[in-house]
């Protein structure tokens, strides 16, 4: 991306403009299409909501800097097809795989890869992004964000989006389903019945109506999950570690310790931090009621799992449910043994425990919808450069073009937060008309987006090379 302008070919809706950005992109010695015609999607055609009209009843200008057949997406980890179909129908060159790949395979296949769409299995190291030289943007399919270096991704330009809303109901659901599970001891008696034993008891078996369920982690997940234990007649508490407004009658505690103390049910739904590893270790178990329930649908790390399965065998927590696991296979098979964690089949041997392969987002609703909530932000990123929503990116977004606007470049400079770029670069656009200009940083990472009226060949050209030869440049983008 450092070495050639991010722009192959680009098309207007209007015949003459259209042959003058062929013009264009031979002129700048940019890569076409091997017919040397342009190959991207129709205009009529409308696959998304993304070419909607957005101004005054302008149509809205798709921006197209590059011959979209020429920009190749690898998708890993069976992304849903609706996300496959969004990207599809742009033009883009699809590769889809249903598995993760192991990292020297993973280079090999990312170096020539623009966009990459990932899920929870696939590690995005410094190591893989370093060999990704045409690499924009990566899409997280999943809530989660920490199997990519995201801060080294952001040094390079890349971009990293997700999606944090579109599971939350499924997980939410799935923890309403484990906790009167574990009040039934449903998991034991399906297992004995299968194995033809008829074992009817009520000894510790109980309602959950009444009882209190302890959430950590008030967000999209635990407030719904407020929601839903509430109206089985649960007394909902929680703790975060900011203060929030509190769903239906739900209360926050001040501090974790307190929650746990009071709690019948305990689930977790916080990521993966530093500050959550071993969150629930021996001493919160200690905490906790006697006899009462433990829950983890967050992240593998956030539960010390020798300490529970300590505290269940002495009776101190009746039962348990975990999702997510400090090491989890790579793919669908035999594996979760000794061999991935040490205490795989101690935690195995339990009576009332429920153990599933991080399956909490896994229905066809939430993938469907993380796959359009995803996709779509890659394709706004892409053809547009909007950051909205990305993890590691300021977020920054201009009002979008219209075919009214056929003279324009939409020009994006990723650089380094230091003193005087903006000087540098207004230096550079402040011989054009500048319509609109955004900038924004986040942390040593800045990002300025600007629209300039009226250019042509020679000015497109211009304004690239100068921006590409200022020292602070992370990646320059010219999109028209």
């Amino acid at each position: 991306m450092s070495s050639a302008l991010d722009v192959t070919e680009a098309l207007d809706i209007e015949p003459p403009t259209t042959e003058l950005i062929r013009r264009v992109s031979s002129s700048l010695g940019l890569s076409t299409s091997p017919t040397g015609t342009f190959h991207g999607p129709p205009w009529t055609k409308t696959a998304t909501s993304l070419t909607r009209s957005t101004t005054g009843g302008a149509s809205h200008k798709q921006l197209k800097p590059f011959a979209a057949e020429e920009i190749k997406i690898l998708l890993l980890e069976n992304v849903n097809t609706t996300g496959q179909d969004i990207l599809r129908s742009q033009g883009y060159q699809v590769t889809a795989l249903k598995s993760s790949l192991p990292e020297d395979e993973l280079i090999e296949k990312i170096r020539d890869v623009s966009v990459i769409g990932i899920r929870a299995k696939t590690k995005l190291t410094a190591r893989v992004l370093q060999e990704a030289k045409n690499l924009m943007v990566v899409g997280c399919f999943c809530i989660g964000t920490n199997q990519v270096d995201t801060k080294f991704a952001a040094e390079r330009g890349i971009a990293v989006f997700n999606s944090p809303f579109s599971n939350s109901r499924s997980v939410a659901e799935l923890v309403v389903a484990e906790i009167i599970s574990l009040a039934r001891q449903l998991g034991d008696r399906s297992n004995e019945m299968h194995k033809g034993t008829w074992n009817k008891v009520s000894n510790g078996c109980w309602e959950i109506r009444g009882k209190t369920l302890g959430i950590i982690g008030y967000g999209h997940i635990g407030s719904q999950l407020s929601v839903l234990a509430e109206a089985f007649g649960m007394s909902v508490i929680f703790y975060d570690a900011v203060n929030l407004m509190a769903l239906g009658t739900a209360k926050q505690k001040p501090t974790l310790e307190a929650m746990l103390r009071t709690a019948d049910f305990v689930t977790c739904h916080v990521p993966e931090l530093p500050e959550t590893k071993n969150m629930i270790g021996r001493k919160e178990m200690e905490y906790m009621k006697d006899g009462s329930y433990l829950i983890n649908a967050s992240r593998g790390s956030v539960i010390d799992i020798p300490a529970l399965i300590d505290a269940m065998r002495s009776g101190k927590i009746a039962g348990a449910a975990l999702d997510v696991y400090p090491a989890e296979p790579a793919g669908n098979g035999d594996y979760f043994t000794n061999e991935l964690n040490p205490w795989a089949e101690d935690l195995r041997s339990l009576k009332n425990i429920i153990l599933t392969p991080h399956i909490g987002g896994s229905t066809e609703e939430a993938q469907s919808a993380i796959g359009i909530e995803v996709s779509e932000a890659l394709v706004r990123y892409v053809n547009e450069g909007i950051t909205l929503g990305a993890v590691n990116m300021p977020e920054v977004n201009l009002r979008s073009l219209t075919l009214d606007e056929p003279n324009h470049v939409r020009v994006i400079y990723i650089h380094r937060n230091i003193p005087g770029v903006l000087r540098g670069v207004n230096a550079i656009l402040g011989d054009h008309n500048v319509d609109k200009q955004m900038t924004d940083s986040r942390g040593e990472v800045a990002y300025l987006m600007a629209d300039i009226s009226d250019v042509n060949v020679t000015v497109i050209k211009d304004i690239y090379q100068r921006l590409e030869s200022l020292s602070s440049r992370i990646m320059t983008r010219v999109l028209y």
